[in-house]
Order: structure tokens, then sequence, then C-alpha cells
């Protein structure tokens, strides 16, 4: 999978917050209003506005306007892709640790017949 470096970037950026993290989570669940979610934390109406507006951008949620309200929505496939992004990171570093050990291992007996 060819992965756009930019959108990984956004999308790890922006759930680098723990706030952001648990407001996506709590929208896969269900839809909510900004002012629901604003009561959930203790920050300002503001505060959670902007954090909405981050993820907003990295594409994690949507908002729609329903009346008088703003309601944000979890984007699934947003969060898939950012799961993806942490999966290749890790195919990368079991890889990296998988080599150290081998050459640990490969080394340790040259060590001995050294000594």
């Amino acid at each position: 999978m060819v992965v756009d470096n930019g959108v990984v970037d956004g999308l790890l950026a922006a759930l680098a917050d723990s706030t952001r993290r648990d407001i996506v989570r709590r929208c896969l669940v269900d839809e909510a209003s900004v002012s629901r979610l604003a009561e959930a934390y203790p920050m300002s109406f503001a505060a959670v506005q902007k954090h909405v507006a981050v993820l907003e951008r990295a594409g994690l949620v949507t908002k729609e306007r329903r009346g008088r309200e703003q309601l944000v929505r979890s984007d699934l496939d947003a969060v898939r892709r950012a799961r993806d992004a942490l999966d290749q990171l890790e195919v990368i570093w079991r890889g990296r640790v998988d080599r150290m050990t081998d050459l640990l291992t490969e080394s340790t007996p040259e060590r001995r017949d050294k000594k």
C-alpha cells in the first residue's frame, strides 16, 4: 500500500493528543454534537471546538450542521489509514529488531572464542 506521508503526518499529529483520540473514539460509537462533547472534558467549549477542528483538518472526523447543532462523526477509513501506517512502522521495527538479534547471536560465539 502506498502511503502519502503528508496525510499520515496529519493523522498522527492529530492523534498525538489524548483528548482528540478520545473524541475520535466517542464519535466512532455514535455521532455527537460539539456541545455534548464539550461536556465530557474539563475545558472550555472553544477548546473542544479547536480539537474538533484539528481532527477535521486531518480527515479523522466530519461535521454536519443539523439545526443549531454541529454533529461530529468519525471517519472510519481515516482511522484505518492511521492504523495501516502504524502497522507498516511495526513491520519495519520488528525487522530491525530481528536483524539486531541475528547480529548479536552471530557475534556472541566470536567473542567467546577471542577470550
